[in-house]
């Protein structure tokens, strides 16, 4: 196998929502392939904590202020990153939000802002990052689903509709940039051990000993299971694969309900 398939030299890469959880392993694993690192995210304390764990392994790593819902705070992200390193070429569109309610309990700026973020987000992201990727003769976009782009759940009304979304958006890219040589395609993770899944074993007491009935490998995914396939996404070895979603879930959503 040509590894070289997999090496990131020279590639910089954009996490948002990359200074914790899902978003910093997918930061770890692409540096330690050779990327440069731009960790995107609105909790500065956090992102320099972030920033001082990557480079204790000698990541090429730098933080930049990010409001994924902003259309200007975007496009500065963009402006800033290709100051900085002089290109971009990899986008992680990791940047999430939930907020677990029933659909009736749940208010109208509660479902937007979870929108914005977790959908209207990648979009801006995607769209400000389109023509330095084309300048540069091609891209990657990596847009992080969730098993609820898959499946329902009643106490995320808000949070399925916008990794539902992601699914379509992720296809409705791909179509309109291939030709651009910018690949886009979406990772799904399962249940993995985050902040935020914490908080959910807090409110659903038997979610815990349910997700490892349910998953066939047995456990709760970590931070750095879904690293090995955003790499796959992010390198030469997936310059073919566009358009797709890809669960990393541990043969969970493999099951029947």
């Amino acid at each position: 196998m040509n590894m070289n398939l997999f090496n990131l030299n020279g590639k910089v890469a954009v996490v948002t929502g990359g200074n914790g959880g899902i978003g910093l392993g997918i930061s770890r694993t692409l540096s330690q392939a050779g990327a440069r690192i731009v960790i995107a995210a609105r909790n500065k304390d956090k992102s320099q904590q972030a920033l001082q764990e990557l480079r204790k392994t000698g990541a090429d790593a730098i933080s930049i202020n990010v409001d994924v819902a902003n259309k200007d705070s975007v496009e500065t992200l963009v402006e800033s990153t290709v100051n900085q390193f002089g290109r971009l070429d990899i986008l992680v569109n990791n940047a999430g939000i939930n907020v677990r309610k029933m659909a009736q309990d749940l208010s109208l700026d509660d479902w937007s802002r979870v929108l914005e973020i977790n959908l209207t987000g990648a979009f801006l992201c995607s769209k400000a990052a389109y023509l330095t990727m084309k300048a540069n003769g091609g891209g990657k976009i990596i847009n992080i689903g969730s098993m609820m782009s898959i499946f329902g759940a009643p106490l995320a009304p808000a949070y399925c509709a916008s990794k539902g979304g992601i699914v379509q958006l992720t296809k409705s890219l791909a179509a309109a940039w291939a030709s651009d040589n910018i690949q886009v395609n979406a990772l799904l993770p399962g249940w993995i051990d985050t902040d935020m899944t914490r908080q959910a074993r807090l409110d659903i007491p038997p979610l815990h000993e349910n997700v490892l009935r349910r998953t066939p490998a047995g456990r709760w995914g970590s931070e750095v299971d879904c690293g090995g396939t955003a790499m796959f996404l992010a390198s030469p070895a997936s310059d073919f694969v566009t358009g797709a979603s890809i669960p990393v879930d541990g043969g969970f959503s493999i099951l029947g309900t």
